[in-house]
């Protein structure tokens, strides 16, 4: 019975150890179950932020792709620019002779604007005096056209009285020659009457 009781002593302490041991067992079981979810949870926060950040990685490569082919883009649109802005200075250098010249001819226009000005003025004063002399002859041919009229008048009034007088004489001329055949021809009787008489005699 001691035995027994030795023994069911040894069994208690050991099924108290197994206990023991068993609740531990069950404690790190708990602890591994609970670590377990803790490292699944973040397992698949890891995961989902690794998702995130190929995805921001992505993106990121995109922009950076894109600013590249902005960056070239500009870079062209800059040499551009710095070819156009030669240009620019080369006309802007061009525009400035051009603008010299300009401000010359603009000098040289302004005396001689003056000098015309001058001109003008004397050119007024010899349209002025012109003038006068125009108005002077005007009045002087309307005078001289009038004595011309009257004097042409004059002209056809003595025109029509030569030609009366010219046709007066014509028939007096007529009236002159008949009158002249008609007192002709007794006398020519009376010749040819005395050369035969005379002709008569001289034969006897």
């Amino acid at each position: 019975v001691q035995n027994l009781e030795e023994d069911l002593e040894k069994t208690e302490e050991k099924f108290v150890a197994a206990s023991s041991k068993l609740d531990k067992a069950g404690t790190a079981a708990d602890d591994s179950e609970r670590a377990k979810k803790v490292f699944q949870n973040k397992s698949e926060d890891d995961e989902k932020r690794i998702n995130s950040l190929e995805k921001e990685l992505k993106e990121a490569r995109d922009k950076a792709e894109a600013a590249d082919t902005a960056y070239d883009e500009v870079n062209k649109k800059l040499a551009t620019c710095e070819s156009d802005l030669e240009k620019a200075e080369e006309r802007a250098d061009v525009g400035e002779t051009k603008i010299t010249e300009l401000e010359e001819e603009l000098r040289v226009v302004a005396n001689n604007l003056k000098s015309l000005e001058v001109a003008e003025e004397k050119a007024n004063q010899r349209e002025k005096s012109y003038k006068e002399q125009i108005k002077t002859l005007t009045a002087k041919l309307k005078q001289a056209e009038a004595r011309a009229e009257f004097a042409e008048k004059s002209v056809q009034k003595l025109q029509k009285e030569v030609d009366r007088l010219e046709d007066e004489l014509l028939a007096n001329k007529r009236s002159s020659k008949q009158l002249l055949r008609s007192s002709n021809r007794p006398l020519q009787r009376c010749l040819a009457t005395n050369w035969f008489k005379e002709s008569e005699c001289i034969s006897h």
